[in-house]
């Protein structure tokens, strides 16, 4: 494997699923925690401080988890993306490259983003994947709070965060 940012480590369960043979299709719009972006695509935002439903509905294919330290091991693929509790990601480039991907991912994908308690540092990941799908900066924390959870981005540098989002290179 590539060396990697320690600020955004890939990890998972030995027995993980990639590519080929990981189950296909997206998440169900209407779903707990399932924002639609005008593209279309899915991604489930989470907060992992609450267990997974149990209603053995389908796992993530691909999941970005916004924490100050590693999350334990998924049998599904993961990044760990460092992003402190009310702050802003440690590196702020591999984050843009992490949202990036999780938004190309989530066009056939179920895509998952999370933090522990799923609104501000969650709220504010998707806020930037809206913006990558297409929404201006200046409107996607008022798109993901209509469409996700209206308590998501806590912090005025968070606000701030993704307005500048969308003018960076």
């Amino acid at each position: 494997m590539a060396e990697t940012d320690p600020d955004t480590q890939p990890y998972s369960h030995p027995g993980e699923r990639f590519g080929a043979d990981a189950d296909s299709g997206t998440w169900e719009p209407g779903d707990a925690g399932v924002l639609s972006l005008p593209s279309g695509r899915l991604i489930r935002g989470r907060a992992l401080r609450r267990p997974l439903p149990a209603d053995g509905g389908p796992e993530p294919t691909y999941a970005v988890y916004l924490l100050g330290k590693e999350p334990p091991p998924v049998p599904w693929e993961a990044r760990w993306l460092r992003w402190p509790d009310f702050r802003l990601p440690a590196d702020r480039a591999g984050a843009r490259a992490v949202l990036t991907e999780a938004w190309r991912r989530a066009a056939g994908e179920r895509v998952e983003i999370a933090c522990f308690g799923g609104r501000g540092r969650t709220g504010t990941a998707l806020a930037c994947v809206a913006v990558l799908d297409g929404v201006p900066p200046e409107d996607a924390v008022a798109y993901v709070r209509r469409h996700y959870d209206r308590h998501a981005v806590e912090t005025p540098w968070q606000r701030a965060y993704v307005r500048r989002f969308g003018t960076q290179d």
